[in-house]
């Protein structure tokens, strides 16, 4: 099974039947495409869980949708956002090739005639390198490893900020006022929960050790070079100043096959549990 943009919004459509309300819609992809949002739980905190960033990485909304799904069985413990496909377009691409681009295609044709491993939006930029946390730096590391412009990944586009997709997350992020952010990826089954540069929020670090401990995930120190900056992740430690996580769900090549999707799923319903489990109440402090 290939899960594509199609088969999200048939899903969505059964969610909303299921959840008795809508699912909203946070932005526009550059194509158009609607970038859902869905709110589920309740409680004195909130958090938001996205995937979907990377066009070959699409099994992330497969296992994200899936807990959405369980969440309407047994109610998350806070309010959370979920956003199950962050980069339609591009999964879109990787999936179907650079006709489903509309008036990209032509330069998708041309800077990726295999667009199997396609990552970037359909104006190549690679989203998780779009954010702005850090991102001058990261352009410049861009620069010297040769990507000076549109690319199937790791091109930040011409400024911070600059594409829909990520202008719609951010947007969201912080009109929801959320505590937490979890940012899914693949593969590795790895955990990231710093930007290297003394921002981590408190707390941070106790949740990414139990996140650890509870999927049998490694927690591992922010990467170097071209994977060091303008994530989701870094933005919103950098600068929201809030918790925030990478999890590379899964292990294999990336695009990974939909058959690896259960096994991932035992490691990662854990995992979402201790997530959203809300900061313990301290002694002086009213529910």
């Amino acid at each position: 099974m290939l899960y594509d943009f199609g088969v999200l919004q048939k899903e969505i459509t059964q969610w909303e039947k299921e959840a008795g309300h809508r699912a909203e819609s946070i932005g526009e992809s550059v194509c158009g495409r609607p970038l859902y949002g869905l709110w589920m739980g309740s409680g004195r905190e909130t958090a938001v869980i996205l995937a979907g960033f990377h066009g070959m990485e699409w099994i992330t909304s497969a296992v994200l949708m899936d807990y959405a799904r369980d969440c309407l069985r047994v109610p998350p413990p806070v309010r959370v956002l979920l956003v199950p496909m962050a980069n339609p377009d591009g999964v879109e691409i990787s999936l179907h090739g650079a006709q489903t681009a509309g008036a990209y295609a032509p330069q998708v044709r041309k800077i990726s005639p295999d667009p199997t491993r396609w990552q970037a939006n359909a104006r190549g930029v690679d989203l998780n390198h779009n954010f702005p946390a850090g991102w001058e730096t990261l352009r410049k590391m861009e620069i010297r490893a040769g990507i000076l412009g549109p690319s199937p990944t790791r091109y930040g586009g011409e400024w911070p900020g600059s594409e829909p997709e990520t202008q719609a997350v951010m947007r969201a992020i912080i009109d929801s006022g959320c505590h937490r952010v979890l940012a899914l990826h693949s593969q590795g089954e790895e955990i990231y929960d710093d930007v290297g540069v003394g921002m981590q929020p408190p707390g941070t670090r106790a949740r990414a050790q139990k996140m650890a401990k509870s999927s049998g995930y490694t927690l591992k120190p922010q990467p170097q070079g071209l994977a060091s900056l303008g994530g989701c992740k870094d933005w919103v430690q950098m600068a929201l100043h809030k918790q925030a996580f990478t999890v590379e769900m899964g292990k294999g090549q990336n695009p990974l096959p939909f058959q690896q999707k259960q096994d991932i799923e035992t490691h990662m319903v854990p995992l979402f549990a201790d997530f959203l489990q809300p900061e313990p109440v301290a002694p002086n402090e009213k529910l």
